[in-house]
Protein backbone atom coordinates (compact mmCIF):
# COMPACT_ATOMS: atom_id res chain seq x y z
CA UNK A 1 0.00 0.00 0.00
CA UNK A 2 2.77 2.36 0.71
CA UNK A 3 4.53 2.08 -2.18
CA UNK A 4 1.24 2.76 -4.27
CA UNK A 5 1.08 6.06 -2.28
CA UNK A 6 4.72 6.83 -2.64
CA UNK A 7 3.86 5.83 -6.93
CA UNK A 8 1.05 8.84 -6.83
CA UNK A 9 2.75 11.12 -8.89
CA UNK A 10 2.91 14.71 -9.17
CA UNK A 11 2.16 16.95 -11.72
CA UNK A 12 5.81 17.44 -12.69
CA UNK A 13 6.38 13.69 -12.41
CA UNK A 14 3.25 12.57 -14.63
CA UNK A 15 4.47 14.66 -17.43
CA UNK A 16 4.87 13.16 -20.31
CA UNK A 17 8.88 14.47 -20.94
CA UNK A 18 8.69 12.33 -24.46
CA UNK A 19 6.67 14.73 -25.90
CA UNK A 20 7.74 17.68 -24.56
CA UNK A 21 11.28 16.83 -25.63
CA UNK A 22 10.00 16.20 -29.12
CA UNK A 23 8.45 20.01 -28.79
CA UNK A 24 11.38 21.70 -28.15
CA UNK A 25 13.35 19.71 -30.77
CA UNK A 26 10.98 20.91 -33.21
CA UNK A 27 11.53 24.61 -31.63
CA UNK A 28 14.96 24.47 -32.18
CA UNK A 29 14.49 23.14 -35.73
CA UNK A 30 12.02 25.70 -36.86
CA UNK A 31 13.97 28.61 -35.47
CA UNK A 32 17.01 27.26 -37.37
CA UNK A 33 14.63 27.03 -40.75
CA UNK A 34 12.99 30.81 -40.06
CA UNK A 35 16.97 31.86 -39.58
CA UNK A 36 17.89 30.20 -43.41
CA UNK A 37 14.42 31.38 -44.69
CA UNK A 38 14.89 35.01 -43.46
CA UNK A 39 18.61 35.49 -43.77
CA UNK A 40 19.74 38.02 -46.27
CA UNK A 41 23.34 38.04 -47.37
CA UNK A 42 25.47 40.58 -45.37
CA UNK A 43 23.38 40.10 -41.80
CA UNK A 44 25.57 40.26 -39.20
CA UNK A 45 22.79 39.78 -36.43
CA UNK A 46 20.63 36.41 -37.08
CA UNK A 47 18.99 37.80 -32.82
CA UNK A 48 18.39 41.33 -33.64
CA UNK A 49 14.76 41.97 -32.91
CA UNK A 50 14.57 43.78 -35.91
CA UNK A 51 15.00 40.50 -38.21
CA UNK A 52 12.50 37.72 -38.72
CA UNK A 53 14.82 35.20 -36.70
CA UNK A 54 15.57 37.56 -33.80
CA UNK A 55 11.40 38.15 -33.45
CA UNK A 56 10.73 34.14 -33.94
CA UNK A 57 13.17 33.72 -30.43
CA UNK A 58 10.69 36.27 -28.78
CA UNK A 59 7.64 34.04 -30.19
CA UNK A 60 9.63 30.81 -29.05
CA UNK A 61 10.27 32.33 -25.94
CA UNK A 62 6.66 33.24 -25.03
CA UNK A 63 5.15 29.99 -26.07
CA UNK A 64 7.45 28.40 -23.39
CA UNK A 65 6.08 30.80 -20.97
CA UNK A 66 2.36 30.26 -22.24
CA UNK A 67 2.98 26.12 -21.71
CA UNK A 68 4.51 26.56 -18.26
CA UNK A 69 1.20 28.63 -17.07
CA UNK A 70 -1.09 26.02 -18.68
CA UNK A 71 0.67 23.65 -16.78
CA UNK A 72 0.54 25.25 -13.88
CA UNK A 73 -3.40 25.69 -13.94
CA UNK A 74 -5.51 22.43 -13.07
CA UNK A 75 -6.50 20.29 -15.61
CA UNK A 76 -10.05 20.19 -14.75
CA UNK A 77 -10.46 24.03 -15.10
CA UNK A 78 -9.91 23.07 -19.13
CA UNK A 79 -12.77 21.00 -18.76
CA UNK A 80 -15.09 23.38 -16.29
CA UNK A 81 -14.60 26.00 -18.42
CA UNK A 82 -14.59 24.70 -22.20
CA UNK A 83 -18.20 26.45 -23.05
CA UNK A 84 -16.65 29.57 -22.16
CA UNK A 85 -13.55 29.58 -23.86
CA UNK A 86 -15.87 28.55 -27.11
CA UNK A 87 -18.10 31.11 -26.64
CA UNK A 88 -15.36 33.83 -26.03
CA UNK A 89 -13.25 32.70 -29.36
CA UNK A 90 -16.49 32.43 -31.63
CA UNK A 91 -17.42 35.96 -30.55
CA UNK A 92 -13.85 37.18 -31.20
CA UNK A 93 -14.39 35.30 -34.90
CA UNK A 94 -17.74 36.85 -35.37
CA UNK A 95 -16.24 40.38 -34.87
CA UNK A 96 -13.03 39.29 -37.01
CA UNK A 97 -15.13 39.37 -40.20
CA UNK A 98 -16.37 43.02 -39.79
CA UNK A 99 -12.36 43.70 -39.72
CA UNK A 100 -11.79 46.81 -41.13
CA UNK A 101 -7.95 45.93 -41.66
CA UNK A 102 -7.68 43.42 -44.63
CA UNK A 103 -4.19 41.79 -44.72
CA UNK A 104 -3.15 39.82 -48.09
CA UNK A 105 -6.67 39.61 -49.19
CA UNK A 106 -7.69 38.34 -45.38
CA UNK A 107 -9.61 39.68 -42.34
CA UNK A 108 -8.50 37.30 -40.24
CA UNK A 109 -6.02 39.32 -38.43
CA UNK A 110 -6.78 41.49 -35.90
CA UNK A 111 -4.42 44.28 -35.28
CA UNK A 112 -3.71 45.56 -31.79
CA UNK A 113 -0.84 48.15 -31.86
CA UNK A 114 2.49 46.38 -33.17
CA UNK A 115 0.74 42.99 -32.58
CA UNK A 116 -1.26 41.34 -35.00
CA UNK A 117 -3.21 38.07 -33.64
CA UNK A 118 -5.26 36.02 -35.74
CA UNK A 119 -7.92 34.51 -33.58
CA UNK A 120 -8.25 31.21 -36.06
CA UNK A 121 -5.57 29.91 -34.71
CA UNK A 122 -6.87 30.01 -31.36
CA UNK A 123 -10.16 28.85 -32.17
CA UNK A 124 -8.55 25.27 -33.17
CA UNK A 125 -8.25 24.06 -29.14
CA UNK A 126 -11.49 26.24 -27.99
CA UNK A 127 -13.58 24.25 -31.03
CA UNK A 128 -11.40 20.70 -29.35
CA UNK A 129 -12.11 21.43 -25.57
CA UNK A 130 -16.21 22.25 -27.24
CA UNK A 131 -16.28 19.25 -28.82
CA UNK A 132 -14.97 16.98 -26.33
CA UNK A 133 -17.32 18.68 -23.24
CA UNK A 134 -20.00 17.88 -25.81
CA UNK A 135 -19.04 14.28 -26.29
CA UNK A 136 -17.84 13.19 -22.91
CA UNK A 137 -21.81 14.37 -21.70
CA UNK A 138 -23.85 11.81 -20.04
CA UNK A 139 -25.76 9.93 -22.89
CA UNK A 140 -24.38 11.63 -25.83
CA UNK A 141 -23.22 8.50 -28.19
CA UNK A 142 -21.78 9.97 -31.54
CA UNK A 143 -23.81 6.89 -33.54
CA UNK A 144 -26.83 8.76 -32.78
CA UNK A 145 -27.21 11.05 -35.50
CA UNK A 146 -28.97 13.66 -33.46
CA UNK A 147 -25.89 13.69 -31.76
CA UNK A 148 -23.84 13.17 -34.39
CA UNK A 149 -25.36 16.46 -35.86
CA UNK A 150 -24.61 18.01 -32.75
CA UNK A 151 -20.70 17.44 -32.81
CA UNK A 152 -20.79 18.50 -36.45
CA UNK A 153 -22.49 21.72 -35.57
CA UNK A 154 -19.94 22.78 -32.64
CA UNK A 155 -16.81 22.05 -35.71
CA UNK A 156 -18.90 23.91 -38.55
CA UNK A 157 -19.67 26.87 -36.43
CA UNK A 158 -16.23 28.46 -36.71
CA UNK A 159 -15.40 26.89 -39.51
CA UNK A 160 -18.04 29.21 -41.39
CA UNK A 161 -17.14 32.26 -39.66
CA UNK A 162 -13.36 31.87 -40.70
CA UNK A 163 -14.61 31.50 -44.09
CA UNK A 164 -16.43 34.67 -43.77
CA UNK A 165 -13.00 36.04 -43.20
CA UNK A 166 -11.67 34.62 -46.34
CA UNK A 167 -9.04 31.97 -44.50
CA UNK A 168 -10.16 29.16 -46.53
CA UNK A 169 -6.91 27.39 -45.80
CA UNK A 170 -7.78 27.65 -41.80
CA UNK A 171 -11.05 27.07 -42.23
CA UNK A 172 -10.47 23.32 -44.03
CA UNK A 173 -8.53 22.61 -41.35
CA UNK A 174 -12.06 22.16 -38.97
CA UNK A 175 -12.36 18.93 -41.25
CA UNK A 176 -9.48 17.04 -39.39
CA UNK A 177 -12.15 16.82 -36.69
CA UNK A 178 -13.95 14.05 -38.22
CA UNK A 179 -11.24 11.76 -38.03
CA UNK A 180 -11.70 12.36 -34.44
CA UNK A 181 -15.47 11.35 -35.00
CA UNK A 182 -14.26 8.22 -36.53
CA UNK A 183 -12.15 7.00 -33.80
CA UNK A 184 -15.55 7.98 -31.89
CA UNK A 185 -17.60 5.71 -33.16
CA UNK A 186 -18.85 7.31 -36.51
CA UNK A 187 -19.08 4.92 -39.17
CA UNK A 188 -16.80 4.42 -41.37
CA UNK A 189 -18.87 5.14 -44.87
CA UNK A 190 -18.85 8.74 -43.52
CA UNK A 191 -15.14 8.96 -44.54
CA UNK A 192 -15.06 6.50 -47.36
CA UNK A 193 -17.85 8.65 -48.88
CA UNK A 194 -15.81 11.77 -48.43
CA UNK A 195 -12.63 10.06 -49.98
CA UNK A 196 -14.46 8.97 -53.17
CA UNK A 197 -15.91 12.76 -53.45
CA UNK A 198 -12.46 13.32 -53.95
CA UNK A 199 -11.32 10.66 -55.97
CA UNK A 200 -15.01 11.71 -58.49
CA UNK A 201 -13.30 15.49 -58.96
CA UNK A 202 -9.98 14.62 -59.47
CA UNK A 203 -10.56 11.84 -61.61
CA UNK A 204 -13.55 13.50 -63.83
CA UNK A 205 -12.08 17.03 -64.30
CA UNK A 206 -8.35 15.81 -65.12
CA UNK A 207 -9.73 13.65 -68.03
CA UNK A 208 -13.29 15.09 -68.80
CA UNK A 209 -11.34 16.24 -72.25
CA UNK A 210 -9.74 13.05 -73.15
CA UNK A 211 -12.32 10.58 -75.40
CA UNK A 212 -12.17 6.65 -74.54
CA UNK A 213 -11.25 4.46 -77.06
CA UNK A 214 -11.81 7.02 -79.99
CA UNK A 215 -15.57 7.20 -79.07
CA UNK A 216 -17.69 9.87 -77.93
CA UNK A 217 -17.39 9.16 -74.57
CA UNK A 218 -15.57 11.22 -71.78
CA UNK A 219 -12.75 9.22 -70.12
CA UNK A 220 -13.30 11.11 -66.59
CA UNK A 221 -17.31 10.48 -67.16
CA UNK A 222 -16.32 7.24 -67.83
CA UNK A 223 -14.19 6.28 -65.00
CA UNK A 224 -16.08 8.22 -62.34
CA UNK A 225 -19.78 6.40 -62.98
CA UNK A 226 -17.96 3.29 -63.34
CA UNK A 227 -16.58 3.97 -59.99
CA UNK A 228 -19.62 5.02 -58.38
CA UNK A 229 -21.34 1.78 -59.55
CA UNK A 230 -18.52 -0.56 -58.10
CA UNK A 231 -18.01 1.42 -54.93
CA UNK A 232 -21.52 1.46 -54.20
CA UNK A 233 -21.74 -2.84 -55.02
CA UNK A 234 -18.86 -3.25 -52.33
CA UNK A 235 -20.85 -1.30 -49.66
CA UNK A 236 -23.63 -3.55 -50.55
CA UNK A 237 -20.99 -6.66 -49.90
CA UNK A 238 -19.52 -5.13 -46.74
CA UNK A 239 -22.48 -3.07 -44.89
CA UNK A 240 -25.11 -5.14 -45.96
CA UNK A 241 -23.20 -8.72 -45.50
CA UNK A 242 -23.98 -10.00 -48.84
CA UNK A 243 -20.68 -10.64 -50.74
CA UNK A 244 -22.63 -13.20 -53.08
CA UNK A 245 -25.13 -10.97 -54.30
CA UNK A 246 -22.52 -7.96 -54.84
CA UNK A 247 -19.98 -10.23 -56.95
CA UNK A 248 -23.18 -10.71 -59.16
CA UNK A 249 -23.91 -7.21 -59.55
CA UNK A 250 -20.43 -6.32 -59.94
CA UNK A 251 -20.70 -9.08 -63.25
CA UNK A 252 -23.99 -7.50 -64.27
CA UNK A 253 -22.43 -4.09 -64.27
CA UNK A 254 -18.81 -4.45 -65.43
CA UNK A 255 -20.59 -6.91 -68.74
CA UNK A 256 -23.18 -4.07 -69.66
CA UNK A 257 -20.58 -1.44 -69.64
CA UNK A 258 -18.22 -3.53 -71.80
CA UNK A 259 -21.08 -4.64 -74.62
CA UNK A 260 -21.69 -0.80 -74.23
CA UNK A 261 -18.53 0.21 -75.26
CA UNK A 262 -17.35 -2.58 -77.96
CA UNK A 263 -21.14 -1.76 -79.15
CA UNK A 264 -19.70 2.09 -79.61
CA UNK A 265 -16.36 1.46 -81.16
CA UNK A 266 -17.35 -1.08 -83.39
CA UNK A 267 -21.07 -0.17 -84.90
CA UNK A 268 -23.02 2.65 -83.95
CA UNK A 269 -20.49 5.41 -82.40
CA UNK A 270 -22.36 6.80 -79.21
CA UNK A 271 -21.70 8.33 -75.55
CA UNK A 272 -21.33 5.44 -73.08
CA UNK A 273 -22.10 7.48 -70.04
CA UNK A 274 -25.74 6.94 -71.20
CA UNK A 275 -25.84 4.15 -70.49
CA UNK A 276 -23.93 3.80 -67.01
CA UNK A 277 -26.63 6.54 -66.13
CA UNK A 278 -29.56 4.19 -66.93
CA UNK A 279 -27.37 1.45 -64.85
CA UNK A 280 -26.86 4.42 -62.13
CA UNK A 281 -30.87 4.43 -61.99
CA UNK A 282 -31.77 0.58 -61.75
CA UNK A 283 -28.94 0.20 -59.18
CA UNK A 284 -31.30 2.82 -57.41
CA UNK A 285 -33.99 1.45 -57.58
CA UNK A 286 -32.79 -2.67 -56.92
CA UNK A 287 -31.47 -0.61 -53.23
CA UNK A 288 -34.68 0.87 -52.43
CA UNK A 289 -36.12 -1.96 -53.76
CA UNK A 290 -33.97 -3.93 -51.21
CA UNK A 291 -34.54 -1.99 -48.59
CA UNK A 292 -38.13 -2.57 -48.53
CA UNK A 293 -37.67 -6.09 -48.73
CA UNK A 294 -35.42 -6.61 -46.04
CA UNK A 295 -36.17 -3.67 -43.89
CA UNK A 296 -32.28 -2.91 -43.53
CA UNK A 297 -31.62 0.75 -43.62
CA UNK A 298 -28.44 0.65 -44.79
CA UNK A 299 -29.67 -0.05 -48.26
CA UNK A 300 -31.10 3.34 -48.43
CA UNK A 301 -27.67 4.89 -47.55
CA UNK A 302 -25.68 3.36 -50.43
CA UNK A 303 -28.77 4.46 -52.83
CA UNK A 304 -28.37 8.05 -51.41
CA UNK A 305 -24.60 7.75 -52.04
CA UNK A 306 -25.01 6.56 -55.59
CA UNK A 307 -27.35 9.65 -56.46
CA UNK A 308 -25.05 12.02 -54.41
CA UNK A 309 -22.29 10.74 -55.78
CA UNK A 310 -23.49 11.27 -59.65
CA UNK A 311 -25.14 14.84 -58.27
CA UNK A 312 -22.16 15.95 -56.66
CA UNK A 313 -19.85 14.79 -59.87
CA UNK A 314 -22.06 16.94 -61.99
CA UNK A 315 -21.89 19.69 -59.90
CA UNK A 316 -17.64 19.42 -59.78
CA UNK A 317 -17.34 21.91 -63.41
CA UNK A 318 -20.28 24.57 -61.93
CA UNK A 319 -17.87 24.46 -58.51
CA UNK A 320 -14.96 24.86 -60.48
CA UNK A 321 -16.05 27.58 -62.95
CA UNK A 322 -18.20 28.95 -60.82
CA UNK A 323 -17.67 29.11 -57.30
CA UNK A 324 -14.07 28.77 -56.41
CA UNK A 325 -12.34 31.94 -56.80
CA UNK A 326 -10.15 32.61 -60.53
CA UNK A 327 -6.61 31.62 -58.13
CA UNK A 328 -8.10 28.82 -56.51
CA UNK A 329 -9.29 27.55 -59.62
CA UNK A 330 -5.67 28.32 -60.97
CA UNK A 331 -3.48 26.42 -58.82
CA UNK A 332 -6.36 23.25 -58.94
CA UNK A 333 -5.56 22.96 -62.58
CA UNK A 334 -1.79 23.70 -61.86
CA UNK A 335 -1.84 20.53 -59.65
CA UNK A 336 -3.98 18.32 -61.76
CA UNK A 337 -1.71 18.87 -64.55
CA UNK A 338 -4.06 20.66 -66.68
CA UNK A 339 -2.20 23.97 -66.83
CA UNK A 340 1.76 25.00 -67.00
CA UNK A 341 1.86 28.23 -64.68
CA UNK A 342 5.39 28.18 -63.46
CA UNK A 343 5.47 32.12 -63.30
CA UNK A 344 1.61 32.07 -61.72
CA UNK A 345 -0.47 29.74 -59.55
CA UNK A 346 2.71 27.66 -59.67
CA UNK A 347 5.40 29.91 -59.07
CA UNK A 348 6.17 28.94 -55.63
CA UNK A 349 5.45 25.50 -56.09
CA UNK A 350 7.77 25.41 -58.61
CA UNK A 351 10.70 27.06 -56.74
CA UNK A 352 9.58 25.41 -53.80
CA UNK A 353 10.70 21.89 -55.74
CA UNK A 354 13.56 23.70 -56.96
CA UNK A 355 14.72 24.46 -53.81
CA UNK A 356 13.94 20.75 -52.38
CA UNK A 357 15.84 19.35 -55.18
CA UNK A 358 18.89 20.98 -54.63
CA UNK A 359 19.55 20.22 -51.32
CA UNK A 360 20.26 16.73 -52.26
CA UNK A 361 21.11 14.45 -49.11
CA UNK A 362 22.93 16.14 -46.94
CA UNK A 363 21.53 19.86 -48.54
CA UNK A 364 23.97 22.95 -48.83
CA UNK A 365 24.56 23.70 -44.75
CA UNK A 366 23.45 26.53 -42.21
CA UNK A 367 22.41 30.09 -44.44
CA UNK A 368 24.26 28.70 -47.44
CA UNK A 369 20.38 27.80 -49.60
CA UNK A 370 20.36 29.84 -52.73
CA UNK A 371 16.92 29.52 -53.92
CA UNK A 372 16.25 30.79 -50.42
CA UNK A 373 18.61 33.14 -49.66
CA UNK A 374 17.62 35.30 -53.39
CA UNK A 375 14.24 35.02 -52.28
CA UNK A 376 12.97 32.64 -54.98
CA UNK A 377 10.25 31.45 -53.13
CA UNK A 378 7.39 33.51 -52.33
CA UNK A 379 5.92 32.43 -47.87
CA UNK A 380 9.54 30.99 -47.66
CA UNK A 381 9.46 31.48 -43.96
CA UNK A 382 5.89 30.52 -43.15
CA UNK A 383 3.80 28.57 -45.95
CA UNK A 384 6.62 27.14 -47.81
CA UNK A 385 9.16 26.78 -44.86
CA UNK A 386 9.74 23.14 -45.59
CA UNK A 387 11.41 24.01 -48.73
CA UNK A 388 14.01 25.49 -46.59
CA UNK A 389 14.77 22.58 -44.63
CA UNK A 390 15.32 20.59 -47.71
CA UNK A 391 17.66 23.29 -49.37
CA UNK A 392 19.52 23.30 -46.06
CA UNK A 393 19.63 20.07 -44.63
CA UNK A 394 18.47 18.00 -47.74
CA UNK A 395 17.35 14.59 -47.89
CA UNK A 396 18.02 13.59 -44.34
CA UNK A 397 17.11 16.65 -42.94
CA UNK A 398 13.62 16.61 -43.86
CA UNK A 399 13.52 12.75 -43.15
CA UNK A 400 14.46 13.83 -39.56
CA UNK A 401 11.69 16.17 -39.52
CA UNK A 402 9.02 14.22 -40.56
CA UNK A 403 10.28 11.60 -38.13
CA UNK A 404 10.31 13.91 -35.57
CA UNK A 405 6.62 14.71 -36.66
CA UNK A 406 5.31 10.98 -36.74
CA UNK A 407 7.12 10.41 -33.23
CA UNK A 408 4.79 13.33 -31.56
CA UNK A 409 1.63 12.34 -33.33
CA UNK A 410 2.34 8.66 -32.30
CA UNK A 411 3.07 9.38 -28.65
CA UNK A 412 0.03 11.45 -28.71
CA UNK A 413 -2.21 8.77 -30.04
CA UNK A 414 -0.54 6.93 -26.96
CA UNK A 415 -1.18 9.00 -24.40
CA UNK A 416 -4.80 9.75 -26.22
CA UNK A 417 -5.47 6.11 -25.41
CA UNK A 418 -4.69 5.84 -22.25
CA UNK A 419 -6.83 8.66 -21.11
CA UNK A 420 -9.44 7.67 -18.32
CA UNK A 421 -12.12 9.53 -19.15
CA UNK A 422 -13.77 10.66 -22.34
CA UNK A 423 -13.24 14.29 -22.61
CA UNK A 424 -9.55 13.61 -22.00
CA UNK A 425 -9.55 11.00 -25.03
CA UNK A 426 -11.44 13.04 -26.88
CA UNK A 427 -9.41 16.20 -27.16
CA UNK A 428 -6.72 14.42 -27.34
CA UNK A 429 -7.62 12.93 -30.98
CA UNK A 430 -8.44 16.70 -31.72
CA UNK A 431 -5.08 17.71 -31.08
CA UNK A 432 -3.55 14.86 -33.12
CA UNK A 433 -5.84 15.40 -36.16
CA UNK A 434 -5.47 19.09 -35.92
CA UNK A 435 -1.54 17.92 -35.81
CA UNK A 436 -1.80 15.56 -38.69
CA UNK A 437 -4.04 18.06 -41.35
CA UNK A 438 -1.62 20.64 -41.22
CA UNK A 439 1.49 18.15 -41.37
CA UNK A 440 -0.09 16.30 -44.42
CA UNK A 441 -1.27 19.64 -46.48
CA UNK A 442 2.18 21.94 -45.58
CA UNK A 443 4.64 19.29 -46.93
CA UNK A 444 2.16 18.05 -49.80
CA UNK A 445 1.47 21.78 -50.82
CA UNK A 446 5.59 22.62 -50.82
CA UNK A 447 6.00 19.18 -52.62
CA UNK A 448 2.79 19.91 -55.45
CA UNK A 449 0.95 16.75 -53.88
CA UNK A 450 -1.85 19.15 -52.21
CA UNK A 451 -3.79 22.06 -53.37
CA UNK A 452 -1.87 25.68 -51.68
CA UNK A 453 -4.09 26.31 -49.29
CA UNK A 454 -1.81 28.44 -47.15
CA UNK A 455 -1.94 26.58 -43.68
CA UNK A 456 1.16 27.13 -41.48
CA UNK A 457 3.81 23.78 -40.55
CA UNK A 458 3.42 23.43 -37.06
CA UNK A 459 6.31 25.12 -34.53
CA UNK A 460 8.26 25.72 -38.17
CA UNK A 461 6.08 28.68 -39.52
CA UNK A 462 7.13 32.35 -38.60
CA UNK A 463 4.73 33.84 -36.58
CA UNK A 464 3.44 34.05 -33.50
CA UNK A 465 -0.37 33.48 -33.18
CA UNK A 466 0.29 30.32 -35.34
CA UNK A 467 2.91 29.00 -32.31
CA UNK A 468 0.74 29.85 -29.84
CA UNK A 469 -1.95 28.07 -30.75
CA UNK A 470 -0.31 25.10 -31.28
CA UNK A 471 1.37 25.41 -27.78
CA UNK A 472 -2.35 26.13 -26.56
CA UNK A 473 -3.44 23.01 -27.97
CA UNK A 474 -0.55 20.78 -27.23
CA UNK A 475 0.06 21.64 -23.33
CA UNK A 476 -3.94 21.73 -22.63
CA UNK A 477 -3.97 17.96 -23.52
CA UNK A 478 -0.53 17.58 -21.53
CA UNK A 479 -1.64 19.14 -18.91
CA UNK A 480 -4.82 17.14 -18.74
CA UNK A 481 -2.64 14.03 -19.58
CA UNK A 482 -0.33 14.90 -16.76
CA UNK A 483 -4.25 14.66 -14.11
CA UNK A 484 -5.11 11.26 -14.90
CA UNK A 485 -3.60 9.54 -11.86
CA UNK A 486 -3.50 12.01 -9.09
CA UNK A 487 -5.68 11.52 -5.93
CA UNK A 488 -8.05 14.68 -6.05
CA UNK A 489 -8.81 16.49 -2.38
Amino acid sequence: MKKKEDKNPTVLGSLDWLTIGVYIALLIFGWISVCGASYTYGDTDIFSLSSRSGMQIVWIGTSIVLGLVILLLDDRLYDGAAWLIYGVLLFVLLATIFNPNEIKGSRSWLVLGPLRVQPAEFAKFATALAVAKFMSTYGIDIRQWKHFAGACAIVLLPMLMIVGQKETGSALVYLSFFLMFYREGMTGSILFTAVAMVVYFVVGIKYEAIFLWQTPTSLGKFMVLLLVHLFSIIMVGIYCENRKRALVLSAYVLAITLVALLFSKFVIPFDVVWVQLLLTAVLFGYLIFQGLRTQLKRYYFIAAFAVSSVVLFYSADYVLNDFLMPHQRVRINVLLGLEEDFRGAGYNVHQSQIAIGSGGLAGKGFLNGTQTKLKFVPEQDTDFIFCTVGEEEGFFGTAGVLLLFLVLILRLIHLAERQPFKFGRVYGYCVVSVFLFHVFINVGMVLGLTPVIGIPLPFFSYGGSNLWGFTILLFIFLRIDAGRNLIRT
